[in-house]
């Protein structure tokens, strides 16, 4: 035992020089790396939150007698153990026995110093405030008291990954919490050996966690934690940054041996995280250089998986930001409802869900709304990360008793079922069914689809800018339309502002913009008649002046029509005749073969090679087109004639759904009568010189015509090539769209991977569970009998068929068909009945025909969720018992 210290009343004192952050992510003094290293002192003060509860004492007193003769620590120490809270705490004059440090009872605003040891009083909770113990009223004083987990929390968010605790011996799970925080700021965590604990149960909690970097027992630790100090701070201001440049090899090679080993790529999150999560790990084993670290990690495959999980450890909570899930209750949850179908699914993803807490929290909310519902819906809630580790604690849905300070009261007791035994609470089933969490990278793995809310939050800070600008159009993809995005209070969309609308800034929830789908297209209305066939037969009597004068008119056009217009065709776009007007045998006749009504195919010699460049034409420039003096040969001589396109026009103007063409066909004025000589027959010889003039004449024009037909044909295979180019470009927009088929079936796949994985692991478990029912069942000897609400056999054990008469073919048949070997008792089911009608067990004395004694005890079959049932009959062999009473006098 040390020299005693007296206990002294702490002084307020200037507060210490803190250490500043350079780009790299190590710590570096205010003066520059040449500079002689100043004391620890003069620096930062090491701070260290030691928890304890039953067995405590025991541990302290191993603590600090394993601290090394004659050198000061070094650091400062404050212990939170727990006390009872009305009666004074003698605990800073027993440790001062073990150690020559000063220890103190902390007061109010007290600094913490080096070389110094704090006690916290009775009944306050405690919390380190930029570098002060601060005292503050209990904020639960009737609930579970959890003042290791209040201070290691502020103890992180102080000291950040400069933060430093340790679990001692103690029941229940004070503390863990607290760890969760510490790891998630960088910080060391150690906890004592439960194999050296009085009691147990707070170092467990603290290494299922998986945090828990040292395990020793409490006298090894000193040494352990001196060496750490030493490297971690008192190297700092020498220490070479890891994010200098000679080292970038050797980061790289360590993100490769992480990402053979794990199959994550780590490359693209923030230099300074992974920076500051190696300079960890070497801190905790004494490794200056990455080099050296990197020779480390090939020599111990174990500390590749240490460090993947530093990479991995995340901060959250249940309720996290509490102002930004009330925003998500009140302004969205609702909007998630309308949006869906009744008896649909309300699809929800969590990507880097950690250990799960906002996954269910979210889940909390939706069912707390889908019960004010008159309607049914599904919900599905997608949780998915990349450690293993945390997944499987998501699944098993079991948390510490910390929870409390961030769970209200009413959800605590409607949504967990608290285990007294460990303190521990556990999701409730109707809610774990609602979740289905599974391994996942969001980087790498097809994501999931259809969703209707995405939580990601404080997933995205710990990545570069590039990775942020992949995932947030992942996320629109994933998202139905009018989905939401819910993100960290440090994250936004970023550019992304044409993919998301903001909800709430501050609480950085966003909105999909778009349609998944595409834009709808729009059915194109049927054609409309344009022109309608005259009809013959009596002409209705007029009965007006008005209507007398509009007959007159119509007389009156239909003669100058008949008369004095041009010749006229109606046709389509590929020159089927619609409708005709004048005598139009001169121009057209019949085609041989298969009869029918094409302009193209039933123009005279002459005229079908101009007409389908006028056509072609004047359906591609949607203006009319002429052209005079087309040579037409009509019964045997040539006629000249006049050639227009002109394309049709509908009501006001607008063209009508179908293309429509009307081809006037008309002859010069003084065109002389048709010649039935033909000036390209004749023999030259025989030519006038107006003769020639006019063959030349005619030879020119057919020339220009050729010329003009060929720049059409030309236009067309133009026009030909763009349609190819539309159709090439179709066919791209086809092939993207399977793409997006295939990604979603591959989304579908993943999720039917994901819910079969569940599925087993629940197989497993529920496989497992039985054969321990079975064996317990069987191994207590007591027989048992299972009865479900309609007094059906559901089980029985081995044990009971000596009492009862029971094969395997029972199960499913009524308890009172089977008969038994009871003597004088008859009244089984009437018993069941009554136990069932009142939930009051009872319990009967019966005897076997072979003269065995049995205590006969019915009691109420309750499911996890307090619901009665059936009942259970149990037989317990009480013949010695009998035996013994009968003998006594």
């Amino acid at each position: 035992m040390r020299g005693k210290t007296p206990v002294k009343k702490h002084t307020r004192t200037r507060p210490p020089i803190l250490p500043k952050e350079n780009p790299g992510g190590s710590i570096k003094n205010k003066d520059t790396d040449s500079s002689p290293k100043k004391p620890l002192t003069e620096s930062i003060v090491p701070v260290v939150g030691i928890g304890a509860s039953a067995g405590g004492l025991a541990a302290f007193e191993a603590f600090f007698s394993g601290m090394p003769e004659g050198v000061d620590p070094g650091m400062a120490f404050v212990l939170v153990q727990h006390l009872a809270p009305d009666h004074k705490s003698l605990l800073a004059e027993l440790v001062q026995r073990y150690t020559r440090m000063q220890v103190f009872e902390v007061e109010n605003g007290i600094r913490v110093q080096i070389n110094c040891a704090y006690i916290i009083p009775p009944n306050r909770d405690l919390a380190l405030i930029n570098g002060t113990l601060q005292l503050l009223e209990q904020k639960n004083p009737h609930g579970p008291r959890l003042p290791i987990d209040f201070f290691f929390r502020t103890l992180a968010e102080d000291r950040r990954e400069q933060a430093i605790c340790i679990v001692l011996s103690g029941t229940g799970s004070d503390g863990t919490q607290g760890i969760r925080a510490v790891k998630a700021e960088g910080g060391m965590v150690m906890a004592q050996d439960p194999e050296t604990t009085t009691y147990r149960g707070m170092p467990q909690s603290a290494i299922a966690t998986g945090m828990v970097d040292y395990i020793l027992p409490p006298a090894g630790m000193p040494k352990q934690l001196m060496a750490y100090i030493a490297h971690a701070f008192g190297k700092l201001p020498t220490r070479s940054s890891v994010a200098a440049g000679q080292t970038g090899d050797a980061i790289k090679n360590i993100l490769l041996l992480i990402r053979s080993h794990s199959g994550h790529d780590f490359t693209l999150y923030k230099t300074t995280t992974v920076n500051r999560r190696i300079e960890r790990r070497m801190a905790l084993h004494q490794i200056d250089q990455p080099d050296g670290y990197l020779r480390y990690l090939q020599q111990n495959p174990d500390e590749i998986e240490a460090l993947f999980r530093d990479f991995c450890i995340g901060v959250t909570g249940f309720f996290r930001d509490p102002d930004a899930f009330s925003v998500l209750e009140n302004r969205v949850i609702a909007d998630l409802f309308r949006n869906v179908k009744p008896g649909a699914s309300l699809r929800v993803w969590v990507p880097g869900c950690s250990s799960g807490e906002e996954a269910y929290t979210i889940a909390f909310l939706l069912q707390e709304h889908l019960d004010t519902l008159r309607q049914r819906f599904r919900i599905q809630v997608f949780a998915t990360d990349i450690d293993r580790h945390a997944i499987d604690t998501a699944r098993a849905g079991s948390y510490p008793a910390g929870i409390t300070s961030n769970v209200p009261a009413d959800r605590l007791s409607r949504f967990f079922t608290r285990n007294d035994e460990t303190g521990e609470f556990r999701i409730n089933k109707t809610i774990r069914d609602m979740l289905v969490f599974s391994e996942q990278n969001v980087i790498r793995d097809p994501p999931f689809s259809r969703i209707d809310l995405i939580s990601c939050r404080n997933l995205l800070i710990y990545m570069n800018v590039e990775l942020q600008k992949k995932l947030i159009p992942l996320f629109h993809y994933a998202l139905n339309p009018g989905g939401i995005l819910f993100l960290g209070t440090s994250e936004t969309v970023g550019d992304f502002i044409d993919l998301f609308s903001p909800v709430d800034r501050k609480a950085k929830i966003y909105q999909r913009i778009g349609d998944t789908f595409g834009s709808r297209a729009t059915k194109a209305p049927a054609p409309a008649s344009l022109l309608s066939r005259g009809t013959t037969g009596p002409q209705p009597a007029l009965h007006s002046p008005d209507e007398t004068i509009t007959h007159l008119r119509m007389l009156s056009e239909k003669t100058f029509m008949q008369h004095f217009a041009p010749v006229g065709v109606l046709v389509n776009g590929e020159g089927d005749i619609l409708y005709l007007h004048g005598r139009t045998g001169m121009y057209l006749e019949p085609s041989p073969g298969t009869p029918g009504m094409n302009i193209l195919r039933m123009a005279r010699e002459g005229l079908r090679s101009e007409l389908t460049a006028l056509l072609h034409t004047a359906g591609i420039r949607k203006k009319p087109v002429s052209r005079p003096g087309i040579r037409v040969k009509t019964n045997g001589a040539f006629t000249t004639v006049n050639v227009t396109v002109r394309p049709v026009t509908g009501s006001a103007g607008s063209p009508p759904a179908t293309p429509l063409l009307l081809v006037i066909i008309e002859e010069p004025a003084g065109t002389p009568a048709p010649s039935l000589r033909s000036t390209h027959a004749m023999n030259p010889d025989e030519r006038t010189d107006a003769e020639n003039q006019a063959c030349i004449a005619g030879l020119r024009q057919e020339l220009r015509i050729k010329e003009e037909y060929l720049q059409t044909t030309i236009e067309e295979l133009n026009s030909s090539g763009e349609e190819m180019q539309s159709v090439n470009e179709e066919l791209q927009s086809s092939n993207e769209e399977l793409e997006t088929s295939k990604e979603e079936l591959q989304s579908v796949n993943e999720e039917l991977a994901t819910v079969n994985m569940e599925l087993q692991t629940k197989v497993t478990d529920l496989t497992r569970v039985n054969n321990d029912m079975n064996n317990l069942l069987a191994g207590t000897g007591i027989g048992t009998i299972f009865v479900d609400s309609h007094l059906l056999i559901r089980r029985f054990t081995p044990a009971v068929t000596k009492l009862i008469n029971l094969i395997q073919s029972d199960v499913g048949r009524p308890v009172n068909h089977v008969v038994s070997n009871l003597v004088g008792y008859d009244r089984l089911r009437e018993d069941i009945q009554a136990v069932l009608d009142t939930l009051i067990p009872k319990e009967d004395e019966v005897q076997t025909g072979n003269g065995g004694w049995y205590l006969l005890r019915i009691q109420p079959y309750r499911t996890l969720e307090n619901v009665i049932e059936g009942a259970v009959i149990t037989f317990i062999d009480i013949t010695k018992q009998h035996d013994v009473k009968r003998r006594e006098p």
